[in-house]
């Protein structure tokens, strides 16, 4: 199914809801639009940190602790 057609079915769905029916899956849809922001910018922040020279110094280090016994 394509973004067009989800889109309409779920118009002609809202339509036929109550109000209070259709404000809360306004307030869903809200909901999933801010996670979905929130994990592009995670992901965002994530890539710059791998990619910073901040914390070089630590990929040189030698390793002081082993998990092996």
């Amino acid at each position: 199914m394509s973004q067009e057609e989800v889109i309409e079915k779920t118009v002609t769905a809202l339509k036929k809801m109550p109000l209070d029916k259709g404000e809360e899956v306004a307030d869903f849809a809200e909901f999933m639009l801010n996670k979905t922001e929130e994990r592009k910018l995670q992901k965002g922040i994530e890539h710059l940190i791998e990619n910073s020279d901040s914390f070089a110094f630590l990929r040189d280090e030698e390793d002081l602790y082993t998990t092996d016994l």
